[in-house]
């Protein structure tokens, strides 16, 4: 990586950055705002959802990429940085003057679904995850006490991965015991075993992991320890198979890092996820739009070219669905988990007669922009 990635890296690891709390988008050639982050410099200048960004400092976005225009935006803590927004239909020019402060990315998400059931959504897994479901799930307890809260749906879709750390304490919050992950060298002594300590902040209640092609590396953590130790039920679709580990090796000041692949992730019965992935106990698909058919599939670790092979032969797995609906009341997968924690109807009534569809690779596959071991394919939006 050079050194710019490996910023980047850092600043998604880490969770934090200096800049202005915004979610942005390309529309157009102009950047557009998707929301603002609530308590940061851009909500309290009144940035709003749908603004077009079409200067940054004075310097049009017209020819900027996204990542540009985000740079651009990010910097040090307590410098400023002048925004020229056009607001409304009538397309109002404003210009908004904003000093940039330490944004945190918010990668732990969550809502009541009913007044029963606690849906918490992992968008990656940063330094700040393991706090937020913490946070999330102390929540839900005190305002659903006691049998009131039938459970939890821990949404894992489209989300990369991240830190090994996060995985395992996310999963130590579902667990009392036993393996959690091991990662295994080329040699038998390099084996590491991450065990469950005694905590399982979630008391032992019902929990329903969501995920599909999108879900990779620690999610696939997660997902399989769940999974292995019987603790959730799965719904979704075959996640990524993003099983390998890597190790990040600094190369001095200004000079990036070598990002080197060490290991593999087995689940605590062993099973490697490498190019293979995890399967939902219950596979339920979405109803894609007709615009969106042939794209809504990720074609996963194993079409990758010069992909680690699994070791265990005729295993890989080349992809599966990744779209989720924007509306929840569309939702298959969501609807299925809350009929489940709820009772109504049973793992064999919500289980698909017809088989996923395969995504078979093709010679002239390439493999996509992006970042091991955060593989997918990446979200329009950025947050600056």
């Amino acid at each position: 990586m050079d050194s710019k990635s490996f910023r980047d890296m850092q600043v998604q690891t880490r969770g934090e950055f200096g800049g202005l709390g915004i979610e942005v988008t390309q529309e157009d050639g102009v950047v557009k705002v998707v929301t603002p982050i609530d308590d940061t410099p851009a909500s309290r200048a009144g940035i709003l959802a749908a603004d077009l960004i079409v200067a940054i400092d004075g310097e049009s976005v017209q020819g900027m990429t996204l990542n540009q225009a985000v740079d651009k935006m990010r910097g040090a803590v307590n410098t400023d940085v002048t925004l020229t927004v056009l607001r409304g239909k009538e397309k109002k020019k404003l210009e908004v003057k904003l000093t940039r402060a330490v944004i945190q990315i918010k990668s732990v998400r969550s809502r009541r679904e009913g007044d029963d059931i606690g849906y918490i959504r992992i968008t990656q897994f940063n330094e700040q995850t393991y706090d937020g479901l913490k946070a999330a799930m102390q929540k839900f307890q005190q305002e659903m006490p006691g049998d009131k809260l039938k459970g939890y749906i821990l949404d894992l879709r489209n989300n990369p991965g991240g830190l090994l750390d996060q995985s395992v304490a996310v999963s130590n919050a579902f667990l009392q015991r036993g393996e959690i992950v091991s990662t295994r060298g080329r040699n038998a002594d390099e084996t590491q075993r991450y065990n469950a300590r005694p905590i399982d902040i979630s008391k032992g209640k019902p929990v329903v992991v969501l995920i599909n092609g999108g879900s990779a590396s620690a999610s696939e953590i997660v997902s399989g320890a769940l999974q292995d130790h019987k603790r959730a039920t799965l719904i979704g679709t075959r996640s990524f198979g993003k099983g390998s580990v890597q190790t990040i090796i600094p190369l001095g000041q200004n000079n990036g890092a070598l990002r080197l692949t060490t290991a593999r992730y087995y689940t605590p019965s062993g099973r490697s996820i490498q190019a293979k992935g995890i399967d939902p106990d219950i596979v339920v698909l979405q109803d894609v739009p007709d615009e969106l058919k042939g794209k809504d599939d990720l074609k996963g670790e194993a079409s990758l070219k010069g992909h680690l092979k699994n070791g265990d032969k005729n295993t890989e797995e080349h992809g599966s669905q990744a779209y989720v609906p924007p509306d929840p009341a569309k939702d298959k997968q969501l609807i299925a988990a809350d009929e489940l924690l709820r009772g109504i109807k049973t793992a064999q009534q919500l289980a698909q007669k017809a088989p996923e569809p395969k995504v078979e690779p093709k010679a002239d596959d390439k493999k996509p922009d992006v970042k091991a071991p955060d593989a997918k394919a990446p979200e329009p939006e950025k947050k600056n």
